[in-house]
């Protein structure tokens, strides 16, 4: 079991940025690769960005790419999300996600992660 808990959403105006945290507590964090997702009301949860257990590699949606950056502190068991320039577009709940994968493999599909954090709220507006 892995539990997942994130944290540093908010309300922001647009342009403006913000980090997300998501802690992890359980089994030993490296093992997983971890991902982010984000739901907007009425829509279906999306993938954002992933990274591998070793964070080596990382993956982005097209509609965030060169904006977020995605990383990792394994002896801290954290996974980030930074967000810059953002746009009321990116205003949803966002989650956390955990799987066990190898080396380098970014997971990007909502069925392979077996983890999920409670999410936090991201509200860009002016």
């Amino acid at each position: 079991q892995v539990q997942l808990v994130e944290s540093g959403g908010g309300l922001v105006q647009p342009g403006g940025s913000l980090r997300l945290s998501c802690a992890a507590s359980g089994r030993t964090f490296s093992a997983y690769a971890m991902g982010w997702f984000r739901q907007a009301p009425g829509k279906e949860r999306e993938f954002v960005a992933g990274i591998s257990r070793s964070g080596v590699s990382t993956y982005y949606a097209d509609s965030v790419k060169g904006r977020f950056t995605i990383s990792r502190d394994n002896t801290k068991n954290t996974v980030y999300l930074q967000m810059n320039s953002l746009k009321p577009e990116d205003t949803a709940a966002y989650f956390c996600a955990a799987v066990q994968r190898s080396y380098r493999v970014v997971v990007t599909t909502i069925k392979e992660y077996d983890y999920w954090g409670q999410g936090t709220q991201v509200t860009v507006s002016s």
